[in-house]
């Protein structure tokens, strides 16, 4: 039997009592109060923290690294949409993710990815039918249904769409909504699509960023997710609503790259709530609480009986995590993993061969204005512009001066001509910059200065077969992920540093984004308006259609 003494929080009650708690591995076995007044100098006892929307893949690293880095945060559990690696691998990739999660005292919770592929204007790997997703609901390691992103299909009652939602409803699960961009009886519409009432399974959205679309979609009955990841982040602009939906608001990240999840989690933001003066028993039950509830999770919420998973926490403002406990076990103190390392298996699906410079050329179009993607730092929505690129030698050519930069998606299923277009925001005055990372079909994204710089960078990650590259004159850094793609199999630590290396020397060739890599792996998201490249073209987001195809 293990004991830990401290001032407990009733986030429910919405008191402190100093109180001694015992467990053994399988539960809570007692609780006994002992003041009824928080104790000075003693930690405070909270349940463990959890990340309501993760794409685990996001964070280069596979499920098991990925807990070893997150219960030194306080984190015990996350609800994670696989839908990165099943749209590379399918229903082998989900079952990688399963198992792998399975093999560390950490409480993933992954939902059947619902848009494999996202959509029909790009290629990806493989596809999740009715059929397997229905099979995937059945999997007990299932919980949910992810997130619906053909917010269009759903409006128009499409068979396909309704069928898995359906699925879902039939499984008792709830559905994931994402919906960007929607207000008014639109939103409506969708919530109502989504939810299944009778059971009082409301859907969720996380891609709000304004108060006023978040609004709307409380009124029409979601539950709201506030998202702080590594490139989006609504945090601020959405974290006055807690006050006045406690019940209804949860915490995530969505994508978090591993420095910055090396750095912080979901206490960051418990911290931040609480420094806005956001009552911190609404801030804990958004952290802690409404997940369980809404998900139905096997998570303690500090119960007799209940699972063991249990944090310590220095104070209640910053939430120094100094203990995290799952199913009883200690897996992290004193800011160091207990969690053990161990290399993982490598699944892929990477078939194209590298690429000639003259592939990246542009030709002269009738007209000197080209549509413009306008990337925005902390968004994943972008703007369309119309630009006149220089020209030399009859085609279009990158301006770092006016910071209008080449952007290329090359097919990494088959060998194809790569899809071309201009971008503007990314700041490169010189190299370029590639990834295997590109949401959600994870096709090779590239933004490059010149024609020679974006060639070497896409050829790197096309050698390794996955992996982030960044080239600069004389200098190549990559860092090879060549898990799908998507994930490393090198311990967790090792690879936010690598990461952090490559971040870093992209900025020093003229990148002002906060996170530039991961901004690069949502211009290819077509499901987030206005202006996105596929592997087939240009696509505009508020249409939903190619403007045009190929270069």
């Amino acid at each position: 039997m293990k004991q830990v003494k401290g001032n407990l929080v009733d986030i429910m009650g919405r008191t402190v009592n100093f109180a001694l708690v015992e467990f053994d591995e399988a539960q809570i076995r007692k609780i006994q109060v002992i003041g009824t007044e928080p104790v000075a100098g003693h930690p405070y006892i909270l349940p463990g923290f959890i990340d309501s929307h993760v794409h685990i893949e996001s964070s280069m690293l596979v499920p098991s690294e990925f807990a070893r880095l997150a219960v030194v945060h306080g984190t015990v559990a996350t609800v994670s949409d696989p839908h990165e690696i099943a749209n590379v691998c399918g229903m082998e990739g989900v079952r990688y993710m399963i198992e792998n999660g399975n093999t560390v005292p950490f409480k993933f919770n992954f939902g059947a990815p619902s848009c494999v592929p996202a959509t029909g204007f790009e290629t990806a790997g493989a596809r999740l039918g009715v059929e397997e997703v229905t099979e995937l609901l059945q999997y007990p390691e299932i919980r949910y249904l992810s997130e619906m992103m053909n917010f269009p299909g759903v409006l128009a009652h499409d068979l396909e769409v309704m069928e898995k939602i359906n699925a879902a409803h039939r499984a008792g699960k709830p559905v994931d909504g994402h919906a960007p961009g929607l207000r008014g009886i639109d939103a409506l519409r969708y919530a109502e699509a989504i939810a299944d009432n009778t059971a009082g399974l409301p859907g969720t959205d996380h891609e709000c960023f304004t108060k006023e679309e978040a609004l709307d979609k409380l009124k029409a009955g979601m539950k709201i997710l506030i998202r702080e990841g590594s490139a989006a982040k609504n945090f601020d602009a959405l974290i006055g609503l807690l006050n006045e939906y406690p019940g209804e608001i949860m915490f995530c990240s969505d994508d978090k790259h591993p420095d910055s999840l090396e750095a912080g989690h979901i206490d960051r933001l418990c911290a931040r709530a609480v420094a806005k003066g956001v009552n911190v028993f609404d801030v804990l039950k958004a952290a802690c609480v409404n997940p369980v509830a809404h998900y139905k999770l096997d998570v303690g919420q500090l119960k007799k009986g209940d699972p063991a998973d249990l944090i310590l926490v220095e104070d209640l403002q910053h939430f120094r995590v100094l203990e995290t406990y799952i199913n009883g076990r200690l897996v992290a103190s004193g800011g160091k993993t207990l969690i053990q390392s161990f290399p993982a298996g490598i699944i892929n699906h990477f078939e194209c061969r590298p690429k000639a410079i003259s592939d990246f050329r542009i030709p002269v179009a009738d007209q000197p204005n080209v549509p413009v993607i306008e990337a925005l730092d902390g968004q994943l929505i972008t703007n369309a512009l119309l630009l006149a690129p220089p020209q030399e030698h009859g085609a279009f050519v990158s301006d770092p001066g006016q910071d209008l930069l080449k952007i290329t998606v090359v097919n990494r299923y088959r060998d194809t001509a790569p899809a071309m277009a201009f971008i503007r925001n990314f700041g490169l005055k010189r190299g370029a910059m590639a990834s295997s990372v590109a949401h959600d079909s994870h096709n090779i994204i590239a933004v490059g200065a010149d024609d020679e710089s974006l060639c070497r960078a896409v050829n790197l990650v096309i050698t390794a077969k996955g992996g982030v590259a960044a080239v600069d004159e004389d200098r190549e850094l990559m860092v090879p992920l060549p898990v799908a793609g998507l994930m490393s199999n090198e311990d967790g630590y090792t690879v936010a540093m690598a990461y952090t290396a490559i971040d870093q020397m992209v900025k020093a060739m003229g990148s002002t984004l906060s996170a530039p890599f991961m901004t690069l792996s949502f211009m290819a998201l077509l499901v987030i308006p206005a202006l996105k490249l596929s592997d087939k073209g240009l696509f505009d987001g508020r249409k939903f259609e190619l403007i045009n195809t190929g270069k």
